[in-house]
């Protein structure tokens, strides 16, 4: 006696089908049918265990699984290459991975880190305003850290430069070029060398360069 399983599996751009064939003795007695039910039930699930093996092995269901794998490395990518445009690098990479990460994306966030960067970029702007004139008004010295500040014509503009709409990590339905985002995204960088490096003042000086542009020039 010849039992035959066939199972079929359809996925889009994958088909298979699995042929399972065993040649069964016929049975005369009672106990010859009680063995060859257990043989049967054993032939089954040899059958089972292959037809899952191939879903699990197919084209698709491997695709599916790398793909964070895809996203991480396209992150570190990423953050490769925004050390390059910082002319800094980390010697601790975690802190750069959460100043780029949103509070929409994790709870590991970057908000700490934006209001210490924020900090960190005020008081290296009244160092250098001081730097240059001693006799500056407590006003001027207001003014500028104001400007500097603001999100949109000043901090946003110097995150956008650095490409970092397209490096900050936040959920599916979050715009990352939003202004506020990318600022403190921006501010967060300052923070995460600072940690780094255990000094402000190194953060500071990254700071200037960025913001200066080409040969660190310093302006508001």
């Amino acid at each position: 006696m010849v039992e035959i399983g066939i199972f079929q599996y359809n996925w889009p751009n994958n088909t298979f089908t699995l042929i399972f064939s065993s040649f069964l003795p016929k049975s005369s007695s009672p106990s010859a049918e009680i063995k060859m039910h257990h043989l049967r039930s054993h032939i089954s699930v040899v059958f089972i265990i292959a037809a899952v093996t191939v879903i699990l092995c197919s084209p698709s269901t491997v695709s599916a699984g790398s793909q964070p794998l895809r996203s991480s490395s396209s992150f570190s990518v990423a953050l490769q290459t925004l050390q390059k445009n910082l002319n800094y690098e980390f010697k601790n990479i975690g802190y750069l991975r959460r100043a780029m990460t949103h509070s929409s994306y994790s709870e590991e966030n970057n908000k700490a880190f934006s209001i210490l960067g924020e900090s960190i970029i005020e008081t290296t702007v009244a160092l250098k305003l001081l730097k240059i004139d001693v006799d500056i008004s407590s006003k001027d010295v207001s003014d500028r850290i104001a400007e500097i500040s603001k999100v949109e014509t000043s901090c946003a503009v110097d995150g956008m430069r650095l490409g970092l709409q397209n490096v900050v990590r936040v959920s599916s339905n979050t715009d990352s070029s939003t202004s506020s985002i990318v600022c403190g995204a921006f501010r967060s960088i300052f923070a995460a060398i600072a940690l780094d490096t255990g000094k402000s003042d190194d953060a500071g000086d990254v700071f200037l360069a960025v913001h200066g542009g080409a040969g660190g020039l310093f302006y508001v």
